[in-house]
């Protein structure tokens, strides 16, 4: 079976849309710098080797056909294509990343960093984000190991420096008719022990158990705080949760807040970590600044600007 050989060159279909959007031969001929006639010739070629008219002359201006208007429609994808593709020759042989991946610890609040999410996809050029969740020694093995681009880490390995971005708190919950909701007073940790405790896995291959939020024997491990929140709001143990899973079951009083002789919750700083340091490429770079810039500027500031490229640092 002889492949399929293409009738047509992406420069026709760039004339046929510079003549419909310039709204004739002349003004599209000043926009590709190029003559009137070479124009003519070209669209009139691209419509006799497709058999079908594509344009029609009404006065002096040149309009789509019924079926011009459809082809014209699937073109500009075409062309669009071709522009990405080139697009991306280009970045890559400037170091530009194809792909950055992201590992967030799982008590970051995602919501903040939404919109700053959507100013990064404009300036992306094309590169594909992977974000990743991450726990504990699975978080720090992260950066160790430089196997991501970007970290959010409640928690910096011995020789790694981070940005501050924020806090992070979880909550000691469970539900309502518990029997460590039925104490009025602060539960104890010896009374914790006795019951089951719902925690979520360790994300590294051989996790330190001695970290984090583990304390008692009788225990049920899931991989995420939504199937740890499912457990709880059916009655199974008790669970440290962070108030944007928590925070809507606590309020309505499907969940109850128990408090911890000791300590009422749990606390602690959040960093964005460039785990490649000076390695990191300009994708990577790009991503931390708009983050940093996002997540530290004041409540109610100004809209983020777009970042150069070539001032984001990575003395993170």
């Amino acid at each position: 079976m002889q492949p399929y050989r293409p009738k047509t060159t992406i420069e026709q279909w760039r004339i046929l849309q510079a003549v419909v959007d310039r709204g004739g031969y002349a003004h599209a001929a000043q926009q590709l710098n190029k003559s009137q006639s070479s124009l003519n010739h070209a669209v009139a070629k691209l419509q006799q080797v497709l058999g079908v008219q594509l344009l029609e002359v009404r006065g002096r201006k040149a309009c789509l056909t019924d079926i011009g208007e459809v082809m014209l429609r699937r073109s500009r994808q075409l062309t669009q294509t071709i522009t990405e593709l080139e697009q991306l020759a280009e970045n890559l042989n400037e170091g530009w990343e194809p792909h950055i991946r992201m590992v967030v610890e799982m008590v970051f609040d995602r919501t903040p960093i939404l919109t700053l999410l959507q100013e990064f996809e404009k300036q992306s050029r094309g590169s594909r984000l992977i974000i990743e969740d991450s726990v504990l020694t699975g978080t720090k093995q992260h950066i160790q190991e430089q196997s991501a681009d970007l970290v959010i880490t409640h928690q910096l390995p011995k020789g790694y420096i981070g940005e501050p971005i924020g806090e992070y708190q979880l909550e000691l919950v469970c539900h309502p008719s518990h029997p460590l909701a039925q104490l009025e007073r602060a539960v104890t940790q010896d009374e914790l022990t006795q019951h089951l405790q719902v925690v979520i896995s360790d994300t590294a291959p051989k996790p330190d158990e001695t970290e984090g939020w583990l304390r008692s024997e009788q225990r049920w491990t899931v991989s995420h705080f939504d199937e740890a929140l499912r457990l709880v709001l059916g009655g199974l143990g008790f669970c440290w949760l962070p108030p944007h899973v928590s925070g809507a079951a606590i309020r309505n009083g499907t969940l109850r807040k128990l408090e911890l002789e000791g300590s009422s919750h749990r606390r602690g700083s959040l960093y964005l970590v460039l785990p490649k340091g000076e390695k990191a490429g300009p994708c990577a770079r790009m991503l931390a600044q708009i983050l940093l810039q996002g997540l530290q500027q004041p409540p109610g500031s100004q809209h983020l600007q777009p970042v150069p490229v070539a001032k984001v640092g990575t003395g993170l």
